[in-house]
């Protein structure tokens, strides 16, 4: 291991405490008649200066679970994302009491920072979260595609081991999931087979094993679900991560978690994209555990635009 690559223990260490929120008391000129709680999350530093969107959405995901009766987990949510966050700044999650029945509760929570210059709150990402107790029912599920065992994949960390750039040591350091791709990863150049793929798959785990609450690692398939969606759209379109001129952003990002994992142990994502137009792509995706249950689907819809590279005069 070279100086510059941390110890994975502590990578995967960072994350639990950044998901770990601080309670702050309510705000009267924030607070609705349905707010019960409040929350302050820090940021972790990404290269361009901006808010890791799964980030976000794992401490929203924490939040609201934090508020509902013993017992009950996170089954479904919905997340917006209406402004890019500023990693200079906490974020402040206030949580909503939308319902509490029988065996379900709904949640609500707005994670704003302050405006520019000081200004009013902004909000930067709006959650709605569903929790049911435990409970027997009819029981189906769809099984994983065949995939090579990720522990014969290479690493980010090996496939960037060369390549001296900021961006691309952050990814193969500082990023607290392991992501082994199935298929041949994206960072640095288009997929040769572009033409044909429709789909990719990921294998991720948490770094190094974590010792954390369940309600956690709900959180943190949250914060690494948003890792890759991105990426079967860019594979339709014969780009890659680096190309010139490219421009992403999350708009809406929605997970139903039909089973409970240890994040520590491997979940094989697949993903494809059966949509890009009007500036936007939309991408799904499944996570199988290793017996090759499906455990989660994810849906996610990002703005995605390449701006035209100026030639030379």
């Amino acid at each position: 291991m070279t100086s510059r690559s941390p110890d994975p223990a502590q990578v995967a260490s960072s994350l639990v405490d950044l998901l770990n929120l601080e309670p702050v008391p309510l705000e009267e000129h924030l607070a609705a008649p349905t707010t019960v709680a409040a929350f302050r999350g820090d940021s972790s530093p990404q290269p361009g200066g901006h808010v890791f969107g799964g980030q976000v959405m794992g401490q929203a995901v924490t939040a609201v679970g934090r508020t509902v009766p013993e017992g009950r987990r996170i089954h479904s949510m919905y997340s917006y994302f209406l402004a890019p966050g500023d990693p200079e700044h906490p974020i402040r999650f206030q949580v909503d009491a939308l319902r509490d029945g029988g065996s379900f509760s709904v949640r609500r929570v707005l994670a704003t920072q302050p405006g520019r210059d000081g200004g009013d709150e902004r909000t930067i990402l709006a959650m709605t979260a569903s929790f049911q107790e435990q409970q027997e029912g009819l029981e189906h599920f769809e099984r994983a595609p065949e995939a090579p065992d990720p522990e014969g994949l290479p690493t980010t960390a090996e496939v960037l081991a060369d390549i001296d750039h900021p961006v691309a040591q952050y990814w193969a350091t500082q990023r607290p999931i392991d992501i082994r791709h199935v298929t041949d990863p994206i960072y640095l150049r288009p997929d040769p087979a572009s033409d044909m793929a429709d789909a990719q798959m990921v294998w991720m785990r948490t770094l190094a094993p974590v010792n954390a609450p369940a309600l956690t690692h709900d959180a943190i398939l949250a914060f690494a679900s948003d890792y890759t969606p991105f990426e079967p759209i860019l594979r339709r379109q014969g780009l890659s991560w680096i190309t010139p001129g490219l421009r992403l952003a999350t708009v809406n990002h929605a997970i139903w978690w039909h089973q409970h994992v240890d994040a520590n142990d491997w979940l094989l994502y697949v993903q494809r994209s059966p949509s890009a137009a009007g500036g936007r792509g939309l991408a799904q995706g499944h996570m199988f555990d290793r017996s090759g249950a499906l455990v989660a689907t994810v849906t996610q819809e990002g703005m995605i635009r390449v701006k035209p590279q100026q030639g030379p005069a």
